[in-house]
């Protein structure tokens, strides 16, 4: 009996040696800290970010909230120039039900499509061309390279062109020099 004791506290951190582990009375849950997003104001090379956070936020602090109110709070955080008039007229179909979401991941989508577009494709189709190792490793390389790609518009042959481009030169040589050719990146 005392090893399944010890057992279940290993696993479920409870106990004397949970609060060891500094697991009792952690920040876990509702009572974790997550950053809120900024203020979104229309800008297409920043709607990638808003959603994001908005989806974690959503997922860590307002799980159990009607999907109503998540649409409410995102729109409480989009603000200035353009996106006044959108917001205005999103709340207005809200509020005469013309418009309803079932999850506000439906509405996050909206929101993009609406100020990303192709717009923020180009914008992250420049960023990934401008992107080189420089000084990172090819792990940390690999992984910026990754991020950048995500909404830029590339793939295929185009994607592992520019991939090789940003690589640092010996590194580049190298691989052109190989029997087996650079065929995707995974």
């Amino acid at each position: 009996m005392q090893a399944q004791i010890q057992a279940l506290l290993a696993v479920g951190g409870g106990g004397a040696r949970g609060m060891e582990r500094g697991t009792m009375g952690s920040n876990m849950g509702p009572h974790m800290e997550v950053a809120k997003p900024a203020i979104f104001n229309g800008e297409a090379g920043k709607v990638g970010g808003f959603v994001t956070t908005c989806r974690l936020y959503l997922r860590m602090k307002m799980r159990e909230t009607m999907v109503e109110e998540q649409v409410f709070w995102i729109l409480s955080h989009v603000q200035g120039g353009s996106v006044d008039i959108w917001k205005e007229n999103i709340i207005e179909e809200l509020e005469v039900g013309e418009m309803k979401y079932k999850m506000a991941e439906e509405f996050l989508t909206v929101l993009k499509k609406e100020f990303g577009g192709e717009e923020e494709e180009l914008v992250k189709a420049a960023e990934l061309r401008k992107l080189e190792q420089g000084g990172k490793t090819m792990e940390e390389f690999v992984q910026e390279f990754k991020r950048a790609v995500r909404g830029s518009g590339y793939k295929g042959r185009p994607l592992i062109e520019e991939f090789k481009q940003g690589m640092n030169g010996r590194i580049r040589r190298k691989l052109m020099e190989a029997e087996n050719p650079l065929a995707s990146i995974k």
